[in-house]
């Protein structure tokens, strides 16, 4: 049996008094993309940023590729330089332009050199549709363009696994659609990825497997057309009935 990419067992996170993920348990093999969905507080961004290990877990294990890299013995760093991660606000360096963004992490975190650095950058931001802003500075750019710089410079370390947080919520409604594509071809592509989004539609059309939280718990897992289409579980149908009412189900 193959060794999945990321798994994730009995994982408990608390702040406090309050548990935020109670025993979570999930896997990922590689080039799926598994797709973590639910209400606001649910867990998903708290996950994700646990198995980045951007937080110290309560209890449970994060294997990457079958190594426990959540083992306080292991070297975070080094399994954190196998992973990126995108998050809601891009987070781009202002004084930088495009490609420098992109060319950072994989010249000063992983010793490329810089001419290949700068390079790689260029070949990715032409991939995500921007070379003709390559020498852009951020505040030239959109939040959309923004994004997807924030998508390219976490591509540039060559992730064994993609972690996507929300990418799409801190931008305006006519922006979402040019990330989402860049996704889907980062997913047709055969990049490994996890992410956590609020559009159904998206999630029913690149997703291998979705994931239903609540209550800091997976309460539903399975092929989005089940899951989104014929939930098993009450609180997954009241959840998906609410994201129809707002229009979000696509």
């Amino acid at each position: 049996m193959t060794t999945p990419v990321l798994e994730v067992r009995d994982l408990v996170k608390r702040y406090g008094p309050t548990t935020v993920l109670d025993g979570v348990g999930l896997s990922v093999a590689e080039h799926q993309v598994v797709t973590l969905i639910g209400a606001s507080g649910s867990g998903k961004s708290t996950l994700l940023r646990c198995v980045d290990l951007l937080e110290e877990i309560d209890d449970g294990q994060v294997l990457l590729d079958g190594i426990d890299v959540s083992d306080p013995r292991e070297d975070a760093a080094a399994a954190q330089r196998r992973m990126a991660i995108v998050f809601q606000a891009f987070n781009l360096f202002p004084h930088m332009t495009a490609a420098q963004n992109v060319a950072l992490a994989p010249r000063v975190v992983h010793g490329v050199p810089a001419g290949e650095a700068q390079e790689r950058a260029r070949d990715l931001l032409t991939r995500v549709g921007l070379a003709d802003l390559a020498d852009a500075h951020p505040d030239r750019l959109s939040g959309g363009q923004q994004q997807r710089v924030a998508i390219a410079r976490a591509l540039a370390v060559r992730p064994r696994l993609l972690l996507l947080d929300e990418i799409t919520s801190a931008l305006d409604p006519e922006l979402v659609g040019e990330v989402l594509t860049i996704v889907r071809e980062l997913a047709v592509g055969g990049v490994t990825i996890l992410m956590a989004t609020h559009e159904m539609g998206f999630a029913r059309q690149v997703s291998d497997r979705v994931c239903f939280l609540d209550g800091g718990r997976v309460l539903e897992s399975g092929p989005p057309d089940q899951v989104l289409g014929e939930p098993e579980h009450e609180r997954t149908r009241q959840f998906l009935a609410r994201v129809i009412a707002a229009g979000r189900l696509g």
